[in-house]
C-alpha cells in the first residue's frame, strides 16, 4: 500500500529522539554512518519523503490508535552511504492522518 507523500514527519521526533545519542536503543550512531545529524535533520525528512514514502508499505497490525505499516528500504544519506532501514508509520483512526513513528536498522534477510 502506498502511504501519502505528505505523511507527517515531525522534526521534533528526529531532533529529540532519533538523532540524539541514547544509552538504550540508540539510533543516532546508525544514522550518522550515512551522514545524518541534528544539524541536517531537515535532510533526513526530505530523504524519508523522497526515498521511503514512494515505496509500498506493508501492513503490520492494528491497535486502538490506528493501523501500522512498515516500509523496508535502503536509505541513501548525504554522504552517499546507504543504510538498510525499516520505517514504521501509523494511519491514525481518530485524526485520519498518516504519520512517521520511528526508524530502525533493518536486520531482516529480505527487503
Amino acid at each position: 500500500m502506498k502511504l501519502p507523500g505528505d505523511s507527517e514527519i515531525s522534526l521534533d521526533k528526529l531532533t529529540r529522539y532519533l538523532l540524539v545519542p541514547k544509552t538504550k536503543a540508540d539510533k543516532s550512531k546508525f544514522l550518522a554512518q550515512a551522514g545524518y545529524s541534528i544539524a541536517n535533520a531537515g535532510r533526513l525528512i526530505e530523504d524519508l519523503r523522497s526515498q521511503i514514502l514512494p515505496l509500498d508499505g506493508m501492513f503490520e497490525g492494528t491497535t486502538e490508535f490506528g493501523d501500522f505499516f512498515a516500509i523496508r528500504a535502503a536509505l541513501r544519506g548525504p554522504n552517499g552511504v546507504s543504510l538498510r532501514v525499516k520505517t514504521i508509520w501509523i494511519c491514525e483512526h481518530l485524526r485520519g492522518n498518516v504519520r512517521f513513528v520511528t526508524l530502525l536498522p533493518d536486520k531482516s534477510k529480505t527487503t
